[in-house]
């Protein structure tokens, strides 16, 4: 027995794997169940997901139901007393004939809770359902019309399939008439989409399980493998993330100091010669006042009008960095100034053009189309050798819209296209930033074209009715 146990002992190097191999293997068991579960909570979120996509999808195909519905008959209800009952009754005829697939219709209950149109279900019309469940107790009737009486809205619960009769989970939207006092929706059964889930539920299951059976075997080796791996790509990423972050703290300070070299030259150019003026003034208006000379107010009223100039530079430069009517009256109105000023100072006609829409932009996309009108406008006047420019703001289904247009001689053949480069690819940043489009267009007689979009995303919800926005942003 004896020896039998000393052809059993390990040598020394045997321990040292033995002893590196055993904390080695529980630990991949421990991170095998852990994948595991973690597999199964992942698959978990993503039924949960598909079950919330699937259910968004039929709410979004109700309320499609339901808006085309009112639009087949608007004109009759748009049009109609809340005491026409010929109108009630077309729109009631219209309804009924709205049938779709093997179980769809539509329905309307009056606020009262009778049935005035179910064409699946005929038993049912003229009948009060106040009060009505389905078998777990869920509201029916009361629940639609209180619903309706909000405005619109969703509601699921059980209820007998035409067809075969048998309870299943339907989903309704239920909108409202409320000069007639009708609660008028549709709904679709979501068996199907149960069903999917189930369906989704099992497989994940089953593929959980060989996942956990397979992961024993693989993952010793794809440990090591891995680590080495993201090892590599961890230092890799950080030596690229190292340099991207250190080129655009390169283009932050380049941009900062190329913004500080235009407001030194625009105080040393304007400014400052305004101010060394006004000092000449005063200083030749003070030598008049010791000799006692009478003309001694003629400089100082230059000294005066030369500081009026330098307060509406100083306004100049401070609007040009941040301009108050952008935050005051909106996008629209900043940009009509900016519009009337550059008219002003160039003798280029400018006309502009906005209309009010409903939705506003928000304050990132305000400030980058601003920036490129100011863009843009500036580049017309240093290189384009136009005599007209046109302004135009629209918002749209897709987001909202700038676009400038001169009667220049175009990018392509401006004697300076090379340096309004830098100002077209800042045109195209700032659109990359709020998600938006750039797009210039040549013409062929000459001229250019710059739209500048920015979607939906950076338009705000219409305000209150009560506190109205005069101006188009």
């Amino acid at each position: 027995m004896r020896r039998f146990f000393r052809s059993f002992v390990l040598s020394y190097a045997q321990k040292l794997t033995l002893l590196a191999a055993i904390p080695l293997i529980v630990a991949v068991a421990a991170i095998a169940m852990i994948v595991a579960l973690q597999a199964r909570a992942l698959a978990e979120r993503e039924i949960f997901t598909l079950e919330a996509q699937l259910i968004e999808a039929k709410k979004a195909e109700l309320r499609n139901y339901v808006t085309q519905a009112r639009n087949g008959f608007y004109f009759i209800y748009g049009n109609a007393a809340p005491d026409d009952e010929e109108a009630k009754q077309r729109v009631a005829q219209i309804l009924s004939a709205m049938i779709y697939g093997d179980e769809g219709q539509f329905f309307v209950y009056d606020y009262e809770g009778t049935q005035l149109v179910s064409p699946r279900q005929t038993d049912r019309i003229n009948r009060n359902w106040r009060g009505q469940t389905d078998s777990e107790g869920t509201e029916i009737v009361d629940a639609l019309i209180r619903i309706a009486r909000e405005g619109a809205g969703h509601h699921s619960y059980l209820w007998p399939k035409p067809s075969t009769g048998e309870e299943a989970r339907m989903i309704t939207y239920v909108t409202s008439f409320p000069s007639w006092q009708w609660a008028v929706g549709t709904g679709v059964f979501i068996d199907d989409v149960l069903a999917s889930v189930a369906s989704a539920r099992a497989d994940v299951e089953a593929r959980v399980q060989r996942t956990f059976v397979y992961i024993g075997g693989i993952t010793l080796a794809a440990l090591f493998v891995v680590f080495a791996t993201g090892m590599g790509v961890n230092l890799r990423e950080r030596r690229l993330a190292d340099a991207k972050l250190k080129k655009l703290t390169e283009r932050v300070f380049d941009a900062q100091e190329e913004e500080r070299g235009r407001v030194a030259r625009e105080l040393h150019d304007g400014i400052s010669q305004i101010l060394v003026g006004v000092r000449y003034a005063l200083d030749s208006a003070r030598r008049r006042l010791e000799r006692g000379d009478a003309k001694a107010a003629e400089p100082l009223a230059k000294g005066i009008d030369s500081l009026g100039e330098a307060i509406i530079e100083v306004r100049r430069i401070s609007r040009d960095l941040r301009p108050g009517v952008l935050d005051d009256l909106g996008l629209g109105p900043a940009i009509k100034t900016l519009v009337e000023e550059f008219e002003a100072r160039t003798g280029i006609t400018g006309r502009f053009e906005t209309a009010v829409f409903r939705n506003r932009l928000d304050d990132e996309a305000k400030i980058a189309l601003y920036r490129i009108a100011q863009e843009a406008l500036t580049n017309i006047e240093r290189h384009a050798g136009a005599d007209q420019i046109d302004v135009s703001l629209r918002g749209h289904r897709h987001g909202a819209t700038l676009l400038i247009r001169d009667n220049g001689c175009g990018i392509a053949t401006s004697p300076s296209a090379t340096s309004s480069g830098l100002g077209l690819r800042n045109m195209q940043e700032r659109m990359e930033q709020v998600n938006g489009k750039l797009v210039v267009r040549i013409g062929k007689t000459g001229g250019t074209t710059i739209e500048a979009t920015v979607p939906l995303s950076h338009m705000l919800p219409p305000e209150s009715s009560e506190h109205p926005k005069v101006a188009a942003e």
